[in-house]
């Protein structure tokens, strides 16, 4: 199971925002899109991560004045990356071992998808109920 998997049965849409952005603007696409990131690019390159979590730092250290920062200001970078190759056990233990929730799927320098803890351990269970039920089917069977 990789992470190529992943991205084949949620797709690769990838809702990005750039280090000029400012806070508020990116408060309101995660508000907008209903997510709890979104990688900051360049180009075609992504250069951070902004996340419900850097919202909590930047009104921290910023207080109302937070929203008018820039993402570029605020961000999580360098971000942490997977290739489609990744396995996704191997992406799990990157996430609890970095206290991440999101990663950019990387080929190249080129950003092609977007997986979140959440989505890698719907596909773990998903398979693991697949493997159960056939393994029910078969034992009926025989």
């Amino acid at each position: 199971m990789t992470i190529a998997a992943i991205l084949g049965n949620k797709g690769r849409e990838v809702i990005s925002i750039t280090a000029q952005h400012s806070v508020g603007d990116a408060v309101a696409v995660l508000a907008t899109r209903r997510v709890g990131a979104v990688p900051v690019m360049e180009g075609n390159r992504v250069v951070g991560i902004f996340s419900e979590r850097d919202v909590i730092h930047a009104i921290h250290a910023y207080g109302a004045d937070a929203m008018a920062r820039s993402v570029g200001d605020t961000m999580t970078a360098p971000p942490i990356t997977v290739t489609p190759g990744e396995a996704v056990i191997g992406a799990l233990s990157l996430m609890t071992r970095r206290r991440i929730r999101h990663l950019p799927v990387v080929e190249g320098d080129r950003v092609i998808g977007f997986v979140s803890i959440g989505d890698l351990v719907k596909y773990r269970i998903d398979r693991i109920e697949a493997d159960a039920e056939a393994m029910r089917s078969y034992i009926q069977s025989a």
